[in-house]
């Protein structure tokens, strides 16, 4: 087919606002799955997707459509997630693209990420197509989204196609617009062949499948591959689209998104953003890639049952190769033995990737509490980048140590305004100036420590909204602040599992709740234990753990006070020896308890 009768778009929208449901849509309405195949989220092919009703995964779809014109277009689909934290899932759909349908909720209007969403679009310069969608809903507010449509994001209300993905109204609509609005493949012209590689599968029979968009000339079976990254060349097995399963072709033309397969058995060789040229006339500039992403948060991952190290090596290996953006190196920890230090976008990322080592690679794993990367500039030395407490300097030789930061756009209901800055001040942050959206939302700009977010901070915004308030985010700079390393001590010992890098002002009422906690998990103990929480040598909290006594003095009966005193003061003098000696042994379970608190 001529690549100007070809088309390839994206769908943006905030998390729920229909994405998939509207894709089910497009694949029934092209015949594309017939109705005996079709399931509800066709396209998400993780239980974990269907369960949580989000997108983790962008997937690819090819369609064909004959329009009103009399022309049969071929059209490229890709369905992208909605959470902040797979936003690079989403900027590596809108490069292979030239234009978006971006989806906002009739009834919720205008939320953050539909807002970060078309910014991602409009800065990659593709055309955008408004779609109002779940408008059969009685509490669809039409006049309210194209309003928000022209103020927030500055596009004119008569583009905007009112559909629903779930009656099927406005779908052939969308299929024109799609057909008349977005233009041809670009870059069509180039004299050597180039794709983009925007994402790799890892198939244990097949090697890797490498996804890609074909901008200039053809790949096909038998073709000597050279990917520009790295100069690795490969023979092409097999090339093909997605119907949305793999389906086999002859080649891939210019416009075309699909799959190929070659040789290459390892994904680390495929860089995700690498321009793939024919090694027998290999082009000279590459496409223009993705910037590399780094990941924000990082915790230890370590297997419940130690002999299930290798299992989890294995996993951890596995996901890696589907997920540019999970990374991991190993390290060992005196309470929990042999683990990993991993690094994900954020605390959704984080939450997914364990749950998929629990589901797809039978593995049951324990995680210690997340943190950031912190720059720290100790005496005479360099500045250094400390992802775990342990690998802090000594205090002592410190000279700052600076967190990163967020610029949060936070959208809520006005009158949740009051609690709203309250929880911003909470967690250290600042409010930078308020915008009014409408007569019922207010959208805040703030700073905020990456660090406070970390845990509870989204769990709460929809606690305090009701549900209402959505937050979006971009990495801000790195700020001097001042952070201590606490330590957990049991008698007398530091633990490493439960160390943390905390803020000065909030080490104290975190030391004082972990140690009661830890107090209430550990046996009780044949000598008094102390825990204590500490920074450097100063004890912030302290709790003891119950000790286990034998009623020395039940053999007396009557008799004087002396001879009983005489018995408990031996009894106290063999406590004292035996703390002098003794080993504390906590049981797992009072890491497993304590972390996942």
């Amino acid at each position: 087919m001529d690549s100007s009768l070809t088309r390839n778009f994206c769908i943006i929208a905030h998390v729920d606002h229909g994405k998939t449901t509207l894709s089910d849509r497009l694949l029934e309405y092209t015949n594309t799955v017939s109705q005996r195949v079709l399931t509800e989220q066709h396209l998400d092919s993780m239980d974990l997707e269907k369960e949580r009703g989000i997108t983790i995964k962008s997937h690819p779809v090819t369609m064909t459509y004959p329009a009103k014109d009399g022309h049969l277009y071929k059209i490229n689909l890709m369905d992208t997630p909605g959470h902040v934290d797979f936003a690079y899932e989403v900027s590596r759909s809108l490069a292979a693209c030239e234009g978006a349908v971006l989806l906002i909720d009739a009834a919720q209007g205008v939320e953050a990420q539909t807002v970060a969403n078309a910014h991602l679009a409009t800065a990659q310069g593709l055309k955008i197509i408004p779609v109002i969608n779940k408008i059969d809903l009685p509490s669809a507010n039409l006049e309210l989204c194209t309003t928000q449509l022209e103020d927030i994001l500055m596009i004119p209300a008569e583009e905007a196609i009112l559909a629903s993905g779930k009656t099927g109204i406005g779908i052939q609509d969308i299929l024109e617009a799609v057909v008349a609005r977005i233009p041809p493949p670009r870059w069509t012209h180039h004299p050597a062949t180039r794709a983009l590689v925007f994402d790799s599968l890892y198939d244990s029979y097949r090697g890797v499948i490498t996804y890609g968009r074909v901008f200039s000339g053809s790949v096909k079976a038998g073709d000597q591959m050279l990917l520009m990254s790295n100069g690795q060349k490969s023979e092409i097995k097999e090339v093909g689209v997605f119907t949305p399963k793999m389906t086999k072709t002859a080649s891939l033309d210019a416009g075309d998104v699909g799959y190929v397969i070659s040789n290459i058995k390892d994904t680390s060789e495929i860089k995700i953003g690498d321009t793939l040229t024919l090694a027998r006339q290999p082009a000279s500039e590459m496409l223009p890639g993705y910037k590399e992403v780094r990941p924000m948060v990082f915790c230890g991952l370590y297997p419940l049952e130690s002999n299930d190290y290798e299992k989890l090596k294995a996993a951890l290996g596995r996901l890696r190769l589907n997920d540019a953006a999970f990374l991991y190196q190993s390290e060992s920890s005196v309470a929990l033995g042999f683990g990993f230090r991993c690094g994900f976008l954020g605390l959704l990322h984080m939450e997914i990737i364990q749950e998929r080592i629990r589901r797809e690679h039978d593995v049951e794993i324990i995680s210690t509490y997340p943190s950031v990367v912190y720059k720290v500039k100790a005496h005479g030395a360099e500045e250094i980048e400390v992802d775990n407490p342990i690998n802090l300097p000594d205090p002592g030789t410190i000279d700052y140590i600076a967190e990163p930061t967020i610029k949060a756009s936070i959208h809520i209901p006005n009158e949740n305004m009051g609690d709203i800055l309250s929880l911003v001040m909470e967690k250290r942050g600042v409010c930078e100036h308020t915008d009014t959206l409408d007569a019922t939302r207010v959208m805040l700009t703030c700073i905020l420590p990456l660090n406070e977010i970390l845990v509870d901070f989204n769990d709460r915004l929809k606690s305090i909204t009701h549900g209402y308030g959505s937050m979006d985010y971009e990495m801000g700079e790195y700020r001097e602040s001042d952070l201590v390393k606490m330590d957990i001590l049991i008698n007398g010992d530091p633990v490493d599992a439960f160390a943390s890098i905390v803020h000065r002002d909030k080490a104290e009422g975190k030391g004082r709740e972990l140690c009661e906690k830890l107090a209430e998990i550990i046996p009780p103990q044949m000598f008094k234990v102390a825990i204590q929480a500490a920074i450097g040598g100063k004890i912030i909290a302290r709790d003891n753990v119950k000790e286990m006594r034998k009623d020395v003095t039940a053999k007396c009966y009557g008799g004087d006070i002396s001879r009983k005193r005489k018995l408990l003061d031996k009894q106290k003098e063999g406590k004292k020896k035996m703390k002098m000696i003794g080993k504390v042994n906590i049981p797992p379970d009072a890491f497993i308890q304590v972390l996942k608190n």
